[in-house]
């Protein structure tokens, strides 16, 4: 399993690197393609390489914008990721992008995964994908212990997965590690001491205990303190 480590001054020169390589990997894909999807984590952590990449400059028109994984809480919940990316992304000039959600509040995520999937597909495979990784070393909301773990994992995965978890405080939908790692350009954000040590620590494990193994051959991690 190969994959590119780059370590950051600080958390500021980071989110501007990022930014600038996320962008210009769209860039890349436009100019040989109609469109582009690109998939982005919820969470903290990202928030400031939304706000830098929102009014960079490229036909945000041509591309789809997808998340790796929600919760399933409605939108105006504080914990939607979906709200995060609405607030932070899909402002200034990346308004023009079209947003894929992977909530339906007339349903539970168990039934609703397979009406969301049948939207994503036709956008697949990811052009760029951004992931993040917690200290437990789940991606996404591929967890270790989740309920649907192996299935996630499968390369028989379907598109989508709804998954409940130890310690997550509802259930939530995920792309399979199949659909995550398909991606033509992958990335993940990790701040702190205690996750680069996870990931270096995510070494020989199996993808069950370390789900990020799933998907890390051939990314890059962006890390700082």
């Amino acid at each position: 399993m190969t994959h590119e480590f780059i370590a950051y001054s600080d958390r500021e020169a980071l989110v501007i690197a990022l930014a600038g390589r996320l962008a210009s990997d769209l860039r890349g894909q436009l100019s040989r393609q109609d469109r582009v999807a690109l998939a982005l984590p919820g969470g903290t952590s990202p928030g400031p390489v939304f706000d830098d990449l929102c009014g960079v400059d490229l036909a945000w028109d041509r591309v789809d914008v997808l998340l790796t994984d929600e919760r399933w809480v409605s939108e105006d919940s504080p914990r939607s990721n979906t709200r995060l990316l609405r607030e932070r992304l899909m402002v200034d000039k990346a308004a023009a992008a079209h947003l894929l959600p992977l909530y339906r509040d007339d349903m539970d995520c168990d039934a609703a995964a397979e009406a969301l999937a049948d939207r994503i597909e036709p956008v697949l495979p990811l052009g760029v994908v951004l992931m993040g990784m917690g200290t437990d070393r789940h991606t996404a909301s591929i967890f270790p212990g989740a309920d649907r773990l192996d299935e996630a994992l499968s390369p028989r995965a379907p598109t989508l997965v709804p998954m409940r978890a130890p310690g997550a405080d509802e259930p939530r939908v995920t792309l399979s590690a199949q659909v995550l790692n398909g991606a033509l350009c992958k990335h993940v954000l990790i701040f702190g001491r205690d996750k680069r040590e996870a990931l270096e620590g995510a070494r020989g494990l199996k993808s069950t205990d370390a789900p990020i193994n799933a998907v890390l051959d051939g990314a890059t991690v962006h890390w700082a303190e």
